[in-house]
């Protein structure tokens, strides 16, 4: 049974994979799911223990069950800095 760090990360990874995966910015699915942009960057970076309330804001602003945001994913730390346009 994964420990409650494993769980963080693999939200963190779903969070981040689905995100990129609908060409959106931090910014816009924070916006979308009504959390503070620095919520969300601490949600990616694995540094958040995120209530089941969040975890159903965002995983509807990525329009998918909140289950999927808790299935097993690898995480990498996310590059610093902006993307390139």
């Amino acid at each position: 049974m994964p420990v409650a760090d494993d769980i963080v990360a693999h939200i963190a990874a779903n969070v981040r994979r689905l995100r990129l995966r609908a060409f959106l910015t931090q910014e816009t699915l924070a916006e979308k799911a009504g959390v503070d942009l620095s919520y969300l960057q601490r949600v990616e970076w694995a540094r958040m223990n995120l209530t089941v309330r969040k975890l159903a804001l965002i995983a509807k602003a990525l329009q998918v069950s909140p289950s999927r945001l808790l299935r097993p994913a690898r995480f990498s730390r996310p590059p610093k800095g902006r993307p390139r346009a």
